[in-house]
Formats: C-alpha cells, structure tokens, sequence
C-alpha cells in the first residue's frame, strides 16, 4: 500500500518544507520559534514513519524511496536558510552546508549505482553516519531557533555542532567510498 500512516508521515515532512520556510523568513518576533517547532516536528516524525513502518508491517518500497528524500530536502532548505541569514559573514557556516549537502549528493549516487549492481548492502547506513545524522539536526535545530536560553547561547553551540557535523559528514562519505571502492574501480 502506498498511502498508509508512515508514508502520510512522510509526505508531510515534505509538505512542511515551504511552511518551515515562510517561518524562518516571517519577519516577527515568534519567526525563530514557529521555524523551530516545524523542523522539531519534521525530525520526529523522521524517526516516527521508520519506527512505525517496521512495528505496523508496512515497509513500503514507495516508502524507502520518500524517507531519504523527504530528510535532504529538509536538512538542505534549512542549511541554505542559515547560510542566507548568516549573510556571508562566516565563510565555515556556507562551507559546513556545501560539505554537507554535497556528501548528501554524492551518497545517494552511490547508493543507488551500487544498488544497480546489487551490491547496496555494502553502503548502508553506519554508526558515522548515524551519528552524523544526530549531530546535524541538533545543529540545525540550534541554528533554526538561534536564540540564547538562559546562558546558553543556542546558535554559538549549534555552529560548533554543524561544524562538527560536517566532520563527521567527511568521515562518513570516506568510509562509505572505502566500501564502495572496490566496486567503483572495477567497473
């Protein structure tokens, strides 16, 4: 079945794109938390359509498909938009994106050249990756509401994640071309 509750959900996480944009671009004094709240929902129901495929029986291959699309289009609107309000004044913020937005690219190539010679069990998802992942939607989540709690200044924090993010986006593409290498070479 095409259409069923974690397909719905993500279908909607690409429906919010445009809202998330309006938001993050409203110029009013709640923009930031609006923004916010749309991408912390947008990342929950990241987790929520995958956990709820697997526990109700309805992995789909629609499904498998439009999950990894619905987070890249998400994940590199709302880098484009930090990069258009930092304004250019960091050069690491625009290059942090371009890292993590190219890996994202390249990736998916591999993943479906590789799966074109039936070799996709070689670059699935690692630990790096994983982890990549975790840090890059905190990041961005710190970055989307960009305001200080209490002393906590959210947007300094959220950069150095991103910073870090991106670092573990290179590790993470090495590791995956490793893999794929011998592949790659051969061919």
């Amino acid at each position: 079945m095409i259409l069923n509750i974690p397909n719905g959900l993500t279908l909607l996480r690409i429906i919010a794109i445009p809202l998330f944009v309006l938001a993050f671009l409203w110029d009013h004094h709640a923009s930031n938390l609006v923004a916010f709240l749309i991408f912390s929902l947008a990342a929950v129901t990241d987790w929520l359509d995958g956990y709820l495929a697997r526990k109700l029986g309805q992995v789909s291959a629609f499904g498998a498909f439009l999950d990894p699309v619905a987070d890249k289009l998400m994940i590199a609107t709302a880098l484009v938009l930090v990069v258009h309000r930092d304004g250019g004044e960091s050069e690491l913020v625009a290059i942090a994106a371009a890292i993590i937005i190219g890996r994202e690219i390249t990736i998916s190539a591999l993943r479906e050249w590789m799966a074109g010679i039936g070799q996709r069990g070689k670059v699935r998802v690692s630990v790096i990756g994983k982890l990549k992942t975790i840090m890059q939607m905190v990041a961005l989540l710190l970055l989307v509401y960009n305001q200080s709690l209490w002393i906590f200044p959210l947007g300094d924090i959220g950069l150095w994640l991103l910073y870090a993010a991106a670092a573990l986006t290179l590790w993470s593409m090495v590791e995956y071309l490793l893999l794929a290498g011998p592949d790659l070479l051969k061919r």
